[in-house]
């Protein structure tokens, strides 16, 4: 196990991105503060964060637990050695912004605090704090604890250098980080990913592909290959004159609809909003949700692994 128990993280917060995000940073050896709105909360989340360390590492140190320190939020005054703050708290701006407000008080002067929302920008959420140079986006990807990709975002007021460096902490912690110059609408990889999902809901909408074979189709064409290589190294590989023709052909045909396709709304409107409500594009069942949680999972870390021959 990578061992870096200089480093203490602060994760505000306690449901699932925050027991993710904790697990990482135990994984590594690190130590974390997890705070939530009561002591409870905080202990509440301490099980599950413990249960993901355990698929992470299968024969964790017999003193990693002690690295996991739980607490509530309002009068948390014990900031020593805390490298990073991380909030995870519900998307609703105004409760950011206070929560923003407050840390900014009482965290210590030049420590980073990131906000995991994808919703809202750190732009927002850090308007008119006099520390706003040190807070960013520090946008994870669900499951928090397997997907390698952390989003530095920065906002009006960020500190580009002081975003390199966390960058260069993430490296260190064994994730990918991405430092985003601008806190556009989904950042990075969500402007990229709703490209895709935009073009996959019209197929389906028109009656072109059925959603099974919509998933087929990306995940045994290009979908494949991306786990070797992003799109951008790829197309260098076989050459950006077949890309250009292809182009002009295909993107006047695209899709640019700016409302959500009618087969996405529609099911949404129905309470059809996938594995948690039993039904969406599929039907599930308790026992369907669990086997397809714990496959894709068992697939996460078998990529993982693959993605870790780059070094």
């Amino acid at each position: 196990m990578p061992e870096h128990s200089s480093l203490r993280a602060v994760i505000v917060g306690t449901g699932i991105m925050a027991q993710g995000i904790a697990a990482g940073f135990l994984a590594q050896g690190a130590r974390v503060v997890m705070l939530g709105r009561t002591v409870a909360r905080s202990e509440a989340g301490r099980e599950p964060t413990m249960r993901l360390v355990r698929t992470l590492l299968p024969q964790p140190p017999t003193d990693w637990s002690l690295r996991l320190q739980c607490g509530a939020i309002d009068g948390w005054t014990d900031w020593t050695d805390v490298r990073l703050v991380i909030e995870t708290v519900a998307e609703d701006l105004a409760l950011k912004q206070a929560l923003f407000a407050d840390l900014d008080a009482r965290v210590p002067a030049g420590v980073p605090i990131g906000s995991n929302s994808s919703g809202f920008p750190i732009s927002q959420i850090a308007a008119g704090l006099a520390g706003a140079r040190r807070m960013f986006n520090i946008h994870y990807f669900m499951p928090a604890q397997l997907v390698p990709l952390v989003e530095v975002v920065l906002g009006e007021a960020s500190d580009p250098a002081l975003g390199q460096r966390l960058c260069e902490l993430y490296t260190a912690m064994g994730k990918q980080p991405v430092l985003v110059r601008r806190d556009i609408p989904g950042f990075l990889a969500n402007r990229i990913q709703h490209a895709l999902m935009r073009e996959a809901l019209s197929l389906i909408d028109a009656g072109i592909a059925t959603p099974e074979d919509v998933d087929l189709a990306v995940r045994y064409s290009f979908g494949f290959r991306y786990a070797a290589v992003g799109p951008i190294l790829q197309k260098e590989i076989s050459g950006w004159d077949s890309v250009c023709s292809a182009a002009r052909a295909i993107y006047p045909s695209l899709s640019n609809v700016t409302e959500v396709p009618a087969c996405l709304v529609d099911r949404v409107g129905r309470g059809e909003t996938g594995m948690k409500s039993g039904q969406g594009f599929m039907a599930w069942t308790p026992e369907t949700t669990a086997a397809t949680t714990a496959r894709y999972e068992r697939k996460l870390q078998a990529a993982f692994e693959i993605l870790q021959s780059d070094g």
